[in-house]
């Protein structure tokens, strides 16, 4: 899993208490409810945001009506960063999954916590270096892999922080975020009955259960190798 470093994020204020507390003086909370926008795409990115607690999706809407989703933004992750240093319109919009808890500073406060912060402006760098190559990955799966090989990258990404060690490959792990299979669908480049069918093989293969909406990985080993990871 060395080679999958850009799959976890940790928190982005993890050993920055000091820069956290400076952060959380610029910036500005907002509360939100399942299902609230937080912005849609061609919105002016004049502000970056801190998830303090919650889930949120960071997707487009097709000509198609379709919903692709680009990210999964967990608690203690920053997102908005790509628009805010220059003030450039949305690429995309960011929705909440669950009630969650952020915190956003505008361009200016940013700047200037940046510069008078320098560990967290290289954690910013490292963040978006990881972005980066999780995206070339997810560039490169739809070219070369199947359906099937893509739905497990995405479960060993959603569950990453519980199998990235040697160790955890050895006992079964809740996978820690609840998706529709509509929503699977979105962040593979497939359909819904798609998803439906090898989820169900998953379960024949003894890879997952899946009970009351909750997927439990009964053998990670097995599953990194059908990830191809």
């Amino acid at each position: 899993m060395d080679g999958h470093w850009h799959l976890g994020e940790e928190d982005f204020f993890q050993d920055l208490e000091l820069e956290k507390q400076a952060f959380m003086r610029l910036a500005r909370r907002r509360d939100l409810k399942k299902n609230d926008i937080i912005f849609f795409e061609d919105d002016q990115g004049a502000t970056c945001f801190y998830l303090e607690k919650g889930l949120i999706k960071i997707f487009q809407i097709s000509f198609s009506g379709k919903e692709p989703i680009f990210f999964l933004r967990r608690g203690g992750e920053m997102f908005g960063l790509a628009e805010v240093l220059e003030s450039v319109p949305r690429k995309a919009n960011a929705q909440a999954l669950v009630p969650c808890t952020l915190y956003e500073i505008g361009r200016r406060e940013f700047e200037s916590f940046l510069e008078n912060n320098f560990r967290a402006t290289r954690k910013v760098i490292t963040t978006m270096g990881r972005r980066l190559r999780y995206l070339s990955d997810q560039i490169g799966s739809l070219m070369v892999c199947d359906v099937g090989t893509r739905l497990a990258k995405l479960l060993v990404y959603i569950s990453y922080e519980r199998l990235s060690s040697e160790e955890s490959w050895q006992a079964p792990a809740i996978i820690p975020i609840k998706l529709t299979q509509d929503q699977m669908a979105s962040m593979t480049g497939s359909c819904q009955q798609t998803i439906s069918k090898f989820l169900k093989q998953f379960q024949e293969e003894e890879l997952i259960t899946i009970k009351n909406k909750k997927i439990t990985i009964i053998n990670p080993l097995k599953l990194l190798e059908k990830a191809e990871i």
